[in-house]
């Protein structure tokens, strides 16, 4: 996990929504390094991101995900940061604190963690979670 480092391009765009991150982290009791790692990883700080999935923004919501949250406007920093920290704290309770759980089902949803009882068998989930947890693991070092 060591070595998994966000470029400084990637770290000064994340910063520029630190008053968002912190709002986010004391609503939602995320740690802030937490959410910036999660951001990093979904989007590299890039707001306007839109990945092959359709997964929107800062935190890369999904459509019904982004409703479910309670999100109007995914494009919107805000909306988006409290959508995704919200359903990430959802996922930390669901698997009772275990944030490796909980990031596998942000990423491949929790049907997939449920129906392979652990973080599932994907290539790409197991490398996010990975990358997610490299990064924390920097912002904490």
């Amino acid at each position: 996990l060591k070595g998994i480092m966000p470029s400084k391009n990637s770290m000064s765009k994340v910063d520029y929504f630190n008053p968002i991150i912190k709002e986010a982290s004391s609503k939602f009791g995320i740690s802030e390094n937490l959410i910036k790692s999660i951001i990093l990883t979904e989007s590299a700080g890039n707001p306007k991101a839109i990945s092959k999935a359709k997964a929107k923004g800062l935190m890369q919501l999904m459509d019904g995900t982004a409703k479910d949250m309670g999100v109007k406007n995914v494009w919107d920093p805000q909306q988006n940061i409290f959508g995704g920290t919200k359903y990430f704290s959802q996922m930390l309770k669901k698997y009772d604190g275990d944030v490796e759980l909980a990031l596998a089902a942000y990423n491949a949803g929790p049907g997939n963690v449920d129906k392979y009882n652990g973080i599932p068998p994907f290539d790409e989930t197991q490398k996010y979670v990975k990358r997610v947890l490299g990064y924390l693991n920097h912002l904490e070092g």
